[in-house]
Formats: structure tokens, sequence, C-alpha cells
């Protein structure tokens, strides 16, 4: 039996029992002497026997039966959009609208969309001492906020707040139904993108001091639980960290922060503030909000990278544009101090960065183009070991480190036209003419003299 499989069996028989409590729940309020819906007899499912994904989250979570309606609610509408509306139309036979039981229709799903009213009205009935208990399922503190899995959706203003969509994340959608978590993708709803790399600690080419500050950030994702909690600092310290990396292009700052985030098991999402001030501009509460939640929830390192963008130093407010980008700011800013998790913001220029927002961050770190010696680490490093492969001996290399400035990416580009051109030839040759054109033609790219 396939994963897909077996996690649709699994989902028929949580449906049949939602379908029966739904109904139970409906009669019981018609017909207070017909038994009420026994939430219980879903422990007969949540089988140790049963290795779907879904009763195997059920299970490690210790959710309870009233969490697990919640989750099945919420999970519903994705996979059999027309659930509801045949539980309903089957129960009742007049026409016509039901308030208790909540949920609402979307604007292209044509089907019965459920509501916090609508959990609570199968959870509790009219029993408002239940229902008033069952308002902590969607409460911050909740284990469904916490991991950002349910929530519910904004609703018109003025509007009852249970009144709003019970949403699920993505990721949890694709767990549940083909047995593994999907990464979010770049888009105008989610403006941050997935970065890693093959290279390890070991290839990082870096100053003694600037090794030892990035030292700091990954004792901090290590220790920090221990320290805030059993050692009860939280009383003292704001939640989370907030590191700068300033330094030119080129010199190690994304490799920094994807390489701290291999070493500690984190996966690290990259923002580009650019793109925000451009794309997002009046928007970034909507967009970033869900980005600062679900990295909380899954202890994402989060990069910012072009810094200056939203942090820079600002001249007076010249027009509507300026205005809006003054509110990102302060909204952004106010969900970095608050975010319980490492954010990392880097910036070509600490001059660049407002002296304001410098005082925020518990760790500045500079990333200086390499030192001669450095720079014949990284030449060494970079040359693909490749059987045949003839290149300068070290002499040669330690000769054009010493006389050409250059960055790490920059070497790394240098390196990869060599290649290229070695294996255009077939002369599997990386000469030291070859490695000066290259360097001349990074050069020529960033406008110095070769």
């Amino acid at each position: 039996m396939t994963s897909s499989e077996k996690n649709a069996l699994a989902v028929s028989q949580y449906l049949n029992f939602l379908a029966d409590i739904f109904r139970q729940r409906i009669n019981h309020t018609f017909d207070p002497a017909s038994p009420s819906p026994i939430l219980s007899d879903v422990r007969k499912i949540v089988s140790v026997k049963d290795d779907s994904e879904l009763s195997v989250f059920i299970r490690a979570n210790h959710l309870s039966p009233e969490e697990i309606v919640v989750l099945l609610l919420a999970f519903v509408p994705h996979v059999q959009p027309e659930f509801f509306d045949s539980v309903i139309n089957q129960q009742l036979s007049q026409s016509g609208d039901f308030p208790q039981i909540g949920g609402t229709r979307g604007k292209q799903s044509r089907g019965f969309l459920p509501t916090g009213e609508t959990a609570l009205f199968i959870l509790a009935g009219n029993n408002l001492h239940k229902r008033f208990d069952s308002l902590a399922l969607f409460g911050s503190e909740h284990f469904f906020a916490r991991k950002n899995l349910i929530w519910l959706d904004q609703p018109e203003a003025g509007e009852p707040p249970l009144s709003g969509k019970l949403m699920m994340a993505g990721d949890y959608l694709e767990l549940f139904v083909h047995g593994k978590f999907l990464r979010p993708q770049i888009s105008m709803d989610f403006p941050a993108e997935y970065i890693t790399t093959e290279l390890t600690e070991n290839d990082l080419v870096l100053p003694e001091q600037t090794i030892n500050e990035l030292k700091e950030l990954e004792n901090w994702i290590r220790y920090h639980d221990v320290m805030m909690e059993q050692w009860s600092m939280k009383r003292w310290l704001k939640p989370g960290y907030r590191a700068l990396f300033h330094g030119l292009p080129g010199t190690g700052k994304t490799l920094a922060a994807m390489i701290l985030g291999k070493k500690t098991g984190r996966e690290v999402f990259r923002i580009d503030l650019s793109m925000v001030v451009s794309k997002f501009i009046g928007e970034t509460e909507k967009n970033l909000s869900q980005l600062f939640e679900r990295a909380k929830s899954k202890e994402w390192i989060l990069f910012f990278d072009e810094a200056d963008a939203l942090f820079g130093k600002r001249t007076n407010i010249r027009d509507a544009h300026d205005k809006y980008a003054n509110q990102e700011v302060s909204y952004l800013l106010q969900r970095i101090e608050n975010h319980d998790g490492l954010v990392i913001l880097a910036s070509n220029f600490k001059s660049n960065i407002d002296d304001a927002f410098i005082r925020r961050f518990q760790s500045v770190i500079y990333f200086p183009l390499p030192r001669p010696e450095e720079r014949f680490s990284i030449w060494r490093k970079a040359f693909p070991v490749v059987k045949n492969l003839q290149i300068p001996d070290e002499r040669q290399l330690m000769e054009i480190a010493r006389k050409y400035e250059i960055s790490g990416a920059g070497i790394v580009n240098v390196v990869q036209f060599c290649c290229i051109e070695a294996l255009a030839d077939n002369s599997m040759q990386i000469t030291y003419e070859r490695i000066k054109a290259g360097i001349e033609r990074e050069f020529q790219k960033e406008g110095k003299v070769f």
C-alpha cells in the first residue's frame, strides 16, 4: 500500500467519525432527548497500528478529542469540499439558514467552509460553559497557534472573530496527504526563499574574530531554551536574537548564514528587502505576518538581505511611497524585535543602517575582504580536484593572492570561468594567464582598474 493510499484510508475513517458527530450535534440541537456527540469515540481510530501521517501526528502531539475535531474541520474542505453540505442537507429537511452551525462560502470555492462558530457548535452545542472552554483552542498560546498549524482567518471589520474561516497551513496539509512537508516557494504571498549550500564550515574562510562572533550565534541557537526557561532569563531578556552582518558583496555573509543553519539543523529563509519595498509596499504586514509565524513554529533562521532598503538612514518624506515605507519599517522593526528566533540582517555598509536600529542588535559582525593569506586559502579550496586537471602551483597561487584584492565570491567566479574555458578547449589546463584573464573580467564588472 502506497503512502497516499494509507493516508486516504485513515482520513476516510476520520471523516466518517466527523460526519457522525456532526449529525448527532444537529439532531441533539433540535431534539435534546437524542444522544449528544461522544467525542472520545475518535480514540478508536487513533490506533497504534495505524501509521498514517494523520494518526502518527495526533499520537505524537497527544491531541485531545476536541483538538482532533478542530483539526479535521480545518482539513476537510481541502479533500472533500461537499462534506458539510452533504451532512447538513441530510439532517435538515427544510431549506434555509442555520446560524448555529456558522460557516461561510468562498469567492471561488462553492463548498461550505467551516468557521470557528462551526467548531464551537460541534464541540459544545448551546452549552455556554463548554463554549467558553473551547475558546482556548484558538488562543495564541495553544499548540495550534504555536505550531502555526490552524488559525482563524480575519473576518470582516466588526464581525465576531469566530466567524473567521478555519485555516490550515499548507505544509501540514501536504504532510497528512502525501506524507512529507513541502517548503513554501517564494511568491507574492510569501516573500522569502529557502537557501542552502553543499559547502561546510571548513570551506568558510574568514578572520578568526568573525568566526568567533559567528560561534556566538551558534551557541545562542543551541542553549537559548535552557537560558530562557531553566535559568529564568526570560524575565530580563527580549525573545529571540538579532544580528547584523555587514561587509562588501561577496565576503561571505549569505554563505555564513547558510552554514550556520546547516550546523544547527535550522532551515534558512532569505528575504530580499529591496523586493519587499518595490513589490510589496503597503502590504508588508499582510505578506510578512505569516512568514514570522511560520518561522517561529518551525525555528527557521530569517536572513534579511539588502537591509539598507528598509533600515537605511531616511530623509524627509517626499511622497506617499516614502510614507508607506516608514510605516513598513515600523511594522517590520516591531516584528523583528518581538520574534522568538534568530533574525539576521545583511548590509554592505554598517554606516547605511540607522544608528537607532543598530542598538537593537545583539551582534554586529563584520565580513571584511579576505587578506592575502585568506585569498590563497580560498583559491586552493575553490579549484576542483579532477584527474589530469592542471592548475598553477602554490607559489603561483600565492603570488595571485598577494597581487589581486578580490572577494571570495569573485574568486569562485574566476574559477568557474577558468574551468569552462579549460573544458571548452579540451586542454584540461588552468594557467596563470587564464586566471589573470578571469580576474580582469571580475574587475571590469565591478568597475575596478586591473
